[in-house]
């Protein structure tokens, strides 16, 4: 018995999978060019998402037509219903990432069959706590793990980091401070 379904059907299935994220990267790519072409200011985008506290300390988000549900594990009050924060954090890299790596192969005309990618953080509760206020809150560092699969050389998958790496939201978020106002209503 095998696990894994190399049947001519099961591969067909891929090639059509990689056909039609191909054609819908290449079709968003020139529809925002044209668009930001006619209308500069159209590049300029806006989020808004919204949460309501829920149980001990879980958050109920909204973000469009999504809801979903953050929590943090028993040790840290939470009732473990959910991801934490930080990991939806390191959750929303690893999706950005994976979102520009398929994105930049296909504008390089880099094959790339499968990405796969494993986000640690490390985190001193300390400053959440208030026990020591002299270090970070958040995270003092993050390792990324990609694991890029095609048959494209090693040079190439560099090239292709190289680009995401310049090029993703959420990674520029991690790397660089955003101007943040907070004010209570």
């Amino acid at each position: 018995m095998t696990l894994i379904d190399d049947s001519p059907a099961a591969v067909s299935d891929d090639t059509a999978i990689a056909a039609d994220r191909a054609e819908r990267l290449t079709a968003a790519g020139t529809a925002w060019a044209e668009r930001i072409a006619a209308a500069p200011s159209s590049a300029q985008l806006s989020y808004r998402v919204s949460g309501r506290g829920t149980g001990s300390v879980a958050t109920e988000i909204t973000a469009g037509k999504h809801r979903f549900l953050v929590d943090e594990p028993a040790a840290l009050a939470g009732d473990d219903l959910a991801a934490s924060p930080v990991e939806f954090a390191l959750g929303a890299l690893i999706s950005c990432q994976v979102v520009v790596y398929r994105l930049y192969a296909q504008a390089l005309g880099i094959v790339l069959d499968d990405v796969e990618i494993d986000a640690e953080g490390d985190l001193d509760v300390r400053k959440l706590f208030g026990i020591d206020e002299s270090g970070r809150a958040g995270f003092s560092a993050v390792r990324l793990q990609v694991r890029l699969r095609g048959p494209e050389s090693d040079e190439r998958y560099a090239e292709l980091q190289a680009a995401v790496d310049a090029h993703c939201p959420v990674l520029d978020l991690f790397q660089n401070p955003v101007p943040t106002t907070v004010t209570l209503g």
